[in-house]
């Protein structure tokens, strides 16, 4: 195919349909995956096949084993190629617990979603990327995972999000780490403030806070801002940068007086 093929889970919405949108445009065929039904999702598909894009959907939740395969065999189905995983979908806690009254159940669930699943997708993917390196010098491709701030900023009344941003850094360190030897570059972006429906309860209290400073850029971040960052990535712009998280949080993580 002369088109290359990304996977984009959670990307029907928020910061997932941004990416789609970003890769479209510098030509590349996507698989969307998400949690909702395909009759859900058909008014974006549909937006996204009138502009010409090639693009396929494919339900199902990440933490899911069944799921994760049925993701790569429609891929394989579809596009009969991949060159590039984007392991977006996340989960916020239900309910925003104080440590001190966080239950296993919210954890487990947080964890399932935002942990295991992007690791054992990427297992996946990677061995099907590596078969495609041996079987052809010329294929190249990457795996970029997207994070969060909260990889590295407490939020103490959602200590299971942060812990399993945490955890997807060590993730982009060790598959990076595997997969350098086939040339398969493992990037990292980590978005801040973002306006998405995730973010629509919170809007009032960081509008304030951004206003006050919270952000040397002043404005939310949008789905596009990331997706932009994706998509050069994607592009293979980086290639000697593996391992490697990229801020797109509008510099709220840079240290100031």
């Amino acid at each position: 195919m002369s088109k290359k093929v990304a996977i984009v889970t959670g990307g029907s919405r928020g910061i997932g349909l941004g990416i789609v949108k970003c890769l479209i445009k510098d030509g590349f065929s996507v698989m969307l995956n998400g949690v909702r039904p395909e009759e859900s999702v058909a008014d974006v598909m549909q937006e996204l096949k009138a502009g010409g894009a090639d693009v396929a959907y494919c339900a199902g939740d990440i933490s899911d084993s069944s799921a994760r395969e049925n993701i790569i065999a429609a891929t394989k189905e579809v596009f009969g190629a991949l060159n590039v995983l984007v392991n977006n979908a996340g989960v916020a806690p239900k309910v925003r617990d104080d440590l001190l009254d966080a239950t296993e159940d919210s954890y487990d669930w947080v964890m399932d979603v935002n942990l295991k699943g992007p690791y054992f997708l990427t297992q996946l993917a990677a061995r099907w990327m590596v078969e495609q390196q041996k079987a052809d010098e010329n294929w190249t491709g990457s795996i970029i995972n997207v994070n969060s701030i909260s990889a590295t900023v407490v939020s103490v009344n959602r200590g299971e999000y942060c812990i399993s941003k945490a955890g997807l850094a060590m993730v982009t360190s060790l598959w990076a780490a595997r997969l350098g030897e086939f040339g398969i570059p493992v990037y990292e972006v980590r978005p801040g403030i973002t306006a998405t429906d995730m973010t629509s309860g919170v809007t009032e209290k960081y509008d304030k806070l951004i206003a006050d400073g919270l952000t040397v850029t002043p404005r939310w971040g949008y789905p596009e801002d990331v997706g932009m960052a994706v998509a050069s990535l994607a592009e293979g712009n980086f290639p000697y940068s593996t391992g490697q998280a990229i801020m797109v949080d509008g510099g709220l993580t840079l240290p100031r007086l």
